[in-house]
C-alpha cells in the first residue's frame, strides 16, 4: 500500500519529536493524515510491505462488535493484542476499578455495544441501532459508533484509539468514515485499516447494502523511538504489492451471526502477496 509509505516518509521527514506520557517513551510524531479506498472495486487496503497477522486484526474487531471486556474472549478468537494492556500495563493493575485478570474496563465494544444511560436509562447499543436502520434503508446522518466515553477513561486499561465510526448511506452504497486519536504507525497502522475496511464490509453485509468508499483519518500519528530505524532500514523502501480481497462467508446474514457463530474460518484474505515479517518493539 504505497499511501502507508508515503506517511511513514512524511513521519520520518517532518516528525517532531515528543515523550509520551503514558509510556514515558519519545514519539516521532506528525500531525492529521488520511487514507482512503474504494471498497467496490472488490480489494481490501493492506500493508504489503510486511507480513500482518490479519486474522487477528479482523478477530479483534469482531470482538469489538460482540462487547467483548476481557482480553481471555479476544485469546479465543486467536487475537491477542490486549494481553499486555490487560494484564502488564502497571497504572491499570493498580486501578481500582479493574475486574481481575484478563479485564479491559470499559473501552471499546463495550462502549459500542453498551453505552451507559443517565439517570436511570438503559445502556444504548450503538451498532444495533446502525443495523436497524440500515438494514431498513435509513440514514439519519447519526449512524455513529463511538467506542469512547470521556467520563469513563479511567475505567479503561486504554482509551479507545481508533473512536469513532460514522457510516453514510447513498442510495444502497454503503460508506464509512472512521476517526482516530492516536495511530502506532509501526504496529498499530497496519491493523487498524484492515479493520475499517472489515467493518464496512461485513456491515455491509448483514444489512444488504454495497461497500463503496472507506475514509480513515488520523490524528497524532507517530513512530516510537525504538521503532524508527527499524521502519527506515527494513520497511521504508520496499516495494509496494498488489493489493488482496476479503471473502467473507456469506451465510453470515445478520448481527445475530456475528454474536454467535461466526470464527476466523469464515473468512480468507485471497492473492495476498507481502514481504517478510517485521519484528518491532511494543510499547505498554
Amino acid at each position: 500500500m504505497k499511501a502507508y509509505i508515503d506517511i511513514g516518509r512524511r513521519i520520518l521527514d517532518e516528525g517532531v519529536w515528543t515523550t509520551n506520557a503514558r509510556t514515558g517513551q519519545k514519539t516521532l510524531a506528525v500531525i492529521g493524515a488520511s487514507f482512503e479506498h474504494d471498497l467496490s472495486i472488490g480489494t481490501v487496503p493492506v500493508v504489503t510491505t510486511k507480513k500482518i497477522f490479519w486474522k487477528s486484526a479482523i478477530a479483534e474487531m469482531l470482538g469489538y462488535i460482540r462487547g467483548y471486556r476481557s482480553a481471555a474472549q479476544f485469546r479465543e478468537l486467536g487475537c491477542n493484542t490486549w494481553n499486555a494492556n490487560a494484564n502488564e500495563n502497571q497504572a491499570w493493575l493498580d486501578n481500582p476499578n479493574r475486574l481481575g485478570k484478563d479485564d479491559m474496563g470499559m473501552c471499546y465494544g463495550v462502549i459500542g455495544r453498551a453505552f451507559p444511560g443517565i439517570e436511570g436509562d438503559e445502556p444504548f447499543d450503538q451498532y444495533q441501532k446502525i443495523v436497524s436502520d440500515l438494514s431498513q434503508g435509513i440514514d439519519d446522518r447519526r449512524e455513529i459508533m463511538s467506542f469512547n466515553h470521556p467520563n469513563l477513561i479511567h475505567r479503561a486499561c486504554l482509551p479507545a484509539c481508533m473512536h469513532t465510526h460514522h457510516f453514510n448511506l447513498l442510495g444502497d452504497d454503503l460508506y464509512l468514515e472512521s476517526y482516530q486519536r492516536s495511530s502506532d504507525y509501526a504496529l498499530g497502522q497496519p491493523f487498524n485499516h484492515l479493520q475499517v475496511a472489515f467493518l464496512l464490509l461485513i456491515t455491509a453485509q448483514i444489512t444488504g447494502k454495497k461497500a463503496k468508499k472507506m475514509r480513515h483519518h488520523l490524528s497524532n500519528v507517530h513512530l516510537y523511538e525504538n521503532q524508527v530505524e527499524i521502519f527506515k532500514n527494513q520497511q521504508l523502501n520496499l516495494q509496494p504489492l498488489p493489493l488482496p480481497s476479503l471473502q467473507i462467508n456469506p451465510e453470515i446474514k445478520s448481527l445475530k451471526d456475528l454474536e454467535t457463530w461466526v470464527t476466523m474460518d469464515d473468512f480468507e484474505l485471497q492473492n495476498y502477496q507481502h514481504h517478510q515479517q517485521i519484528k518491532y518493539p511494543f510499547s505498554v
